[in-house]
């Protein structure tokens, strides 16, 4: 998989993301090298990035997403890569885009590496409903060919987990066949029956051909999630860095109820 590096500007467009969206709790998942984290914490919105790889290597991903972007430059300019140019105007637009990004995203995780959380799906290293609205993109649906149903299925559900509000997912396309995930029709017919209600919306974005729509997971009404096997890892992965500051809150006025 690539170590991508999509702009604030991208995320606004893919997830349809309004001012309201941004002044709420966030979390990208996966989040590569994005600069969506770098930029919305700029904004003042209270954004956590979590990727399998924010380990001890962290610092590399700016400089072999900068590669990446070069090679997929030179693809495009050749034209030897399927693109949709309907929402970037050109290579040079989308190399200056995704390089910026890159950039934005060294000097975060180096300035602020508490928002970037090393841990990945279907295990993520939070509690329930720690953010409110959860995005993720070009890793569910997409790499279905080389992710079982199972593994979607318990992803979603930890997704769903850790939100308070909605799951936002983009593209529904697998990559490289420019056809929609086959089992997603079963995936909302199984998450309706724990009570998430879902939808498909269009979006004003695509790299693609197809992929211009995402999918909406309702999540505050939802009722008790399938019990899951023991986690041994579970005190190292639940331990978040980021203060909770809507859950310290919601304590705080119970504490104070019951003075």
């Amino acid at each position: 998989m690539f170590i991508s590096a999509r702009s604030f500007e991208e995320y606004r467009a893919m997830f349809a993301l309004t001012e309201h969206d941004l002044s709420l709790r966030i979390l990208d998942c996966p989040g590569g090298a994005a600069g969506f984290v770098a930029e919305a914490g700029a904004r003042g919105t209270d954004a956590v990035a979590v990727d399998p790889q924010y380990g001890a290597d962290r610092g590399r991903l700016g400089e072999l997403a900068l590669r990446e972007i070069e090679h997929r430059h030179t693809e495009l300019v050749d034209g030897d890569a399927d693109f949709v140019w309907t929402w970037f105007e050109g290579p040079e637009q989308y190399t200056r885009m995704r390089s910026e990004a890159a950039r934005a995203f060294a000097r975060d995780i180096a300035a602020r590496p508490d928002r970037y959380v090393e841990g990945s799906l279907p295990h993520l290293p939070f509690p329930d409903r720690s953010f409110d609205l959860v995005l993720s993109s070009h890793l569910l649906f997409s790499y279905g060919e080389q992710m079982d149903e199972d593994f979607h299925r318990e992803a979603l559900l930890e997704l769903v987990r850790v939100s308070r509000w909605q799951v936002r997912l983009y593209p529904l396309f697998l990559h490289t066949r420019f056809r929609r995930y086959p089992a997603l029709e079963e995936m909302r017919e199984a998450l309706a029956g724990y009570g998430i209600a879902s939808r498909v919306e269009p979006v004003d974005y695509a790299c693609d051909p197809g992929d211009q729509e995402m999918l909406v997971l309702e999540c505050a009404d939802r009722g008790a999630l399938p019990a899951r096997e023991p986690d041994p890892d579970a005190a190292r992965r639940h331990h978040d860095p980021v203060r909770w500051r809507h859950l310290d809150a919601a304590s705080e006025r119970t504490a104070s109820s019951e003075a």
